[in-house]
């Protein structure tokens, strides 16, 4: 079994250290592409809905034109209270 000695402490923060500006040093690089990859997916996305809500509104808006038929039901009877 190994026993923890200076020089093993001294690997594992050179480590630590090396690994942090490594992940630092690619994030740099990387995170704003990433960015751009989302930014541009969200507004696609928001673009299709509003397409989809311009759509929707278009064909709301001919069925709306349309004159309605109206159901005739019965004869209005208008009535007298008696007391």
């Amino acid at each position: 079994m190994e026993t923890a000695s200076f020089q093993t402490l001294l690997d594992t923060i050179l480590f630590i250290v090396i690994f942090y500006y490594v992940v630092k040093f690619l994030a740099r690089l990387f995170l704003p592409v990433l960015a751009k990859k989302v930014v541009e997916k969200a507004s696609q996305q928001f673009q299709q809905q509003q397409q989809n809500y311009q759509n929707q509104n278009a064909a709301q808006n001919q069925t709306a034109e349309k004159p309605k038929d109206k159901k005739i039901v019965g004869d209005y009877v208008d009535f007298e209270e008696i007391e």
